[in-house]
């Protein structure tokens, strides 16, 4: 990576780092407390009414969607509701069956088994949860050779709560085994200021509506990325003004950060600089761009390139991504290929 694009992408640094005892704890607990993802509250909130009912446990429920948008929230007030331990894991961890047996066998009737990540558990692994979500068993082999024998293990009816941000790596079989599957969206810049202003209440942190309308326009639709940036504001009004994060304040604090009024830190905008001024605004290829700016190929495109597309930076073609007339405007430069990408704006 050159030097000069050391230190300078905090949003990647924000959604890739491990939860923060600060984070746990501005966590809301019931959904009357959790802000956004209407279609996907309600239906979790019919699903839980209706186990409740009847005294059963939840059925298994794929949570999918970009870094930081709530899904481990989620599982936790899915527990909270149903009254439910919840176990936390993820993908990675679980490298072999006998993990996975471990995990299973050690849970309570109706406890929540929250595996993040889920996409990455080996394929291998991955078939064993088969009969563990539909019969609640599992078939493990003991010894080798000719002393290899199978044991099968009963385990009591729990709820599998799986969270993704790449749906297409996970197979159909495993993917068929949920009942419900159901996306988690960006949200909205007037429900991350609501829940830039509870985090702020939480946290004893003075903020006016002009420094929540900041923070929440450059949070990149992430509650996430809300909270940090509260943090960093919070500290830049401590030690540059009155301890208040007011409009100015919460600009200047991100400004600091090389984050603009768009929500772009400084990686999305070497990213657009470089199709522009490289690849004449494309279409260019994804590892053509992460190794033009120094990035980890999944770190272009797991956080700087959804943003990117929802917003209307860059488009993608058959050919690769293009550099769309609002790219060219954010960046200052005029469009260098007007017979090329830009005819597919037209």
């Amino acid at each position: 990576m050159p030097d000069d694009a050391k230190g300078t992408d905090y949003l990647a640094q924000v959604l890739e780092a491990p939860e923060t005892a600060v984070e746990k704890a501005l966590r809301p607990l019931s959904f009357a407390d959790f802000s956004g993802q209407g279609k996907t509250k309600e239906r979790l909130e019919v699903m839980v009414g209706a186990a409740k009912s009847r005294g059963e446990p939840l059925n298994h429920i794929l949570l999918h969607g970009p870094p930081g948008l709530g899904k481990t929230t989620l599982a936790h007030i899915l527990a909270n509701e149903m009254e439910a331990d919840l176990k936390l894991t993820s993908g990675p961890v679980i490298d072999k069956a006998g993990d996975l047996a471990g995990l299973l066998t050690g849970l309570q009737e109706g406890d929540i088994l929250f595996i993040d990540e889920i996409h990455r558990i080996p394929k291998s692994v991955e078939e064993y949860l088969y009969s563990a979500m539909e019969d609640y068993r599992i078939d493990i082999m003991i010894d080798q050779g000719p002393n290899a024998r199978s044991v099968r293990l009963s385990i009591p009816r729990f709820t599998l709560v799986g969270a993704t941000t790449r749906t297409g790596l996970l197979t159909a079989p495993l993917r068929s085994r949920f009942t419900l599957q159901t996306r988690l969206d960006y949200y909205d810049r007037s429900t991350l200021e609501k829940i830039v202003r509870r985090s702020c209440k939480l946290l004893n942190v003075p903020i006016n509506d002009a420094g929540a309308t900041e923070v929440a326009g450059r949070a990149r639709g992430t509650p996430r990325i809300a909270n940090n940036l509260i943090n960093f504001a919070r500290d830049y009004a401590q030690q540059r003004s009155d301890g208040e994060i007011t409009g100015p304040v919460a600009a200047s604090a991100l400004e600091l950060l090389e984050i603009d009024a768009n929500g772009l830190d400084e990686m999305d905008k070497r990213i657009l600089r470089l199709m522009a001024e490289n690849y004449r605004g494309g279409p260019v290829g994804l590892g053509t761009v992460a190794v033009a700016v120094g990035e980890e190929q999944h770190t272009v495109e797991e956080v700087h390139e959804p943003y990117l597309i929802q917003e209307g930076y860059i488009a993608r073609t058959p050919q690769g991504r293009v550099l769309t007339p609002k790219a060219w405007t954010t960046i200052g430069l005029k469009p260098e290929n007007p017979g090329g990408q830009n005819s597919l704006f037209q």
